[in-house]
Order: C-alpha cells, then sequence, then structure tokens
C-alpha cells in the first residue's frame, strides 16, 4: 500500500536528465563515462530523497538523510554495474565500476562533511564499507533486460527499514518498489544508454 499524498507528488517530481555527449572526436574511457554517470546518480537519489519527503516520510536533515541517500546511492550503483556488465567488457565494467563508486563516495563524503562535520575521508570510507557489502546482499538477486528484477529492486525496501522512522516502516518497502525504484531505474537506465551509445565520439553536455 501507498500513500495517497505520494500520487499528488508524482505530477511535479519527475526529473530528467541530459546524458547525450558533445561531439569531441575522440572515444571516451570508462573512468569518463563513470564520472558523467556518479554526477547523474548523484541527483536522481537526491530526486528520491525529495520525492519521499514530500510524500510525508519524516527523513530528517542530518544523519537520517545521508542514510537514506547512501542507501538510494548504493542501489543505483548497482543499477549501473548490471548495465556495465551487458554493455562493456570485464576488464572496462571493473573501471567503470570502481570509478563510479569512488565518485559517488566522495560526493556524499564532501556533501556529510560539509553538513555534519567530520572528516571526508572518513565518511568516505565508511561509505565504501557499506557499498561492499551491499554489494554481496545485491548480488543475490537478478537483474536483465527481460525484467527479472523485482527481488533485486525490494531489496532496496528492506534496506530503508533501518533507515526510515518507526511509523514509516510499514509503508517504505511499497514506496521504494512501487514508485521511488522504478523511476530512478527509468532515470538510470536511459543515462547509461545515452552515455555508452554516445562514448565513441562524443562529450557530456550535462545533467
Amino acid at each position: 500500500m501507498i500513500r495517497a499524498e505520494r500520487a499528488n507528488a508524482l505530477k511535479y517530481s519527475k526529473m530528467r536528465v541530459k546524458s547525450k555527449w558533445f561531439k569531441s572526436g575522440r572515444a571516451k574511457t570508462p573512468l569518463e563515462i563513470a564520472d558523467a554517470m556518479a554526477f547523474i546518480i548523484w541527483r536522481i537519489g537526491l530526486n528520491a530523497l525529495k520525492n519521499t519527503r514530500k510524500a510525508e516520510f519524516d527523513v530528517a536533515v542530518g544523519e537520517q538523510y545521508f542514510s537514506f541517500l547512501a542507501e538510494f546511492l548504493i542501489f543505483l550503483e548497482q543499477v549501473a554495474d548490471r548495465i556495465a556488465y551487458s554493455r562493456l567488457g570485464g576488464e572496462d565494467r571493473a573501471r567503470f565500476t570502481t570509478e563510479l563508486a569512488t565518485r559517488l563516495a566522495d560526493i556524499l563524503a564532501e556533501n556529510r562533511s560539509e553538513l555534519l562535520g567530520g572528516t571526508a575521508g572518513e565518511h568516505k570510507s565508511n561509505f565504501i564499507a557499506q557499498l561492499n557489502r551491499r554489494a554481496g546482499e545485491y548480488a543475490e538477486f537478478n537483474y536483465d533486460s527481460g525484467g527479472s528484477k523485482f527481488a533485486f529492486i525490494r531489496y532496496l525496501g528492506y534496506c530503508m527499514l533501518d533507515v526510515v522512522a518507526e511509523k514509516d516502516k510499514n509503508w517504505v518497502v511499497d514506496q521504494m518498489t512501487s514508485i521511488e525504484a522504478p523511476e530512478a531505474i527509468e532515470t538510470t537506465e536511459k543515462a547509461m544508454r545515452g552515455l555508452l551509445e554516445g562514448a565513441s565520439a562524443q562529450q557530456p553536455a550535462g545533467a
């Protein structure tokens, strides 16, 4: 079951990202694609957080705010990695995924340090440790082009049970499964297609 308020939020919460490349005359490396994708995923995560708060989930600015973002960024990093697995060779996929994780960790750590204190290095290490742990857990679930990804998506909802307030625990799994994750996946997949298909001769237009 999903809160009725979320239906109204959907009317103005959709986001668009630009994932095409300006012509530059050279192929883009997996690292460059990952850097562009990290910025896009960060924006998608922020949008999901905004939508969830609009749906009257209490995600307080502070530790809870960044805990939500960490789980959502890890989820989308896993989505991007599954797509890279099907589109890139093993070596390029490894470079892409490592760089994507590193850049996401940098972005989250810098923002968390600025707003909550602590060192960016410590926040980055904690995020990477959490990502590595979750990667092993998400590896148990399928994610393929034929649509076999429900358990993969639902796991995000279960991860969010440790993030939201007690009063929101009965709602958050369905909120993630039915609303936030599908929308975020759609945007991530579109962005990955654009960056990968145009990578042979172009430079990102931005997001």
